[in-house]
C-alpha cells in the first residue's frame, strides 16, 4: 500500500505549474489575515440572514475545530512522516513543514464544513463547499506537504466528525424542546 501511495503521490506532486497559483492559494489560503476576514464576514451575514445557512454555519463553527483538534492529536499519537520530510524528489510548492502529516488538518476540516452544509442545505445548494473541501485537500498533496492516503484519512476524519456534530445537533435540539426521541 505504501509504495502505491507514493507513486500517486509523485503523480498529483508532480503535476503541471499552471495550476500552481490555484492549490498554492487552497493550500496556503487561511493563513492570510485577508481570507480570514472574507470568511468571518461570510459567516456572520449568513448567520444575520438566518435558514439553513445560519445552521450550516453554527454547525461548522463546532465540526471545524473538532476536526482540527481530532488530526493534531493524531499527528502527536500516530508519528507519519509527510513526503517533504521523507522523500528526496518531492516538488515542494510551499515552506517544508517538519511535523508529522498524520491526517491532514486541512483534509478534515474542509471536509467537516462541507458535510454539515451539504446536510444542511442538500448537496444542489452546498456543492461549492464540497468542491472546495476536494480541492483543498487534493492541494495538499500537490503542494508536496501529504501523502494521498494521508488527506484521504483527514477526508474521512471531516466527514465523520461532520455527520457526529449534525447528529448531536439534532439530538440537543430535539432535549431543548423536550420532544421525544423517535423510536425505531
Amino acid at each position: 500500500m505504501y509504495e502505491l501511495d507514493v507513486r500517486l503521490f509523485h503523480a498529483i506532486n508532480g503535476g503541471p505549474d499552471w495550476a500552481s497559483p490555484l492549490f498554492v492559494f487552497l493550500s496556503e489560503a487561511t493563513k492570510a489575515w485577508s481570507v480570514r476576514l472574507v470568511l468571518v464576514a461570510l459567516a456572520i451575514l449568513l448567520i444575520v440572514l438566518g435558514g439553513k445557512a445560519r445552521q450550516g454555519v453554527l454547525r461548522a463553527l463546532v465540526a471545524w475545530p473538532v476536526a482540527d483538534g481530532i488530526t493534531h492529536w493524531l499527528k502527536l499519537a500516530v508519528a507519519w512522516p509527510r513526503p517533504c520530510v521523507e522523500l528526496n524528489d518531492v516538488v515542494l510548492r510551499v515552506g517544508k513543514l517538519t511535523s508529522f502529516g498524520t491526517a491532514s488538518a486541512h483534509a478534515a476540516n474542509t471536509a467537516a464544513v462541507a458535510t454539515v452544509f451539504v446536510i444542511a442545505l442538500g448537496f444542489k445548494k452546498a456543492w461549492p463547499v464540497a468542491a472546495l473541501a476536494f480541492l483543498t485537500g487534493f492541494s495538499r498533496i500537490y503542494v508536496g506537504v501529504h501523502y494521498p492516503l494521508q488527506v484521504l484519512l483527514g477526508w474521512t476524519i471531516g466527514v465523520a466528525v461532520g455527520l457526529v456534530v449534525t447528529w448531536a445537533w439534532g439530538q440537543a435540539a430535539r432535549l431543548l424542546r423536550r420532544e421525544p426521541q423517535p423510536s425505531g
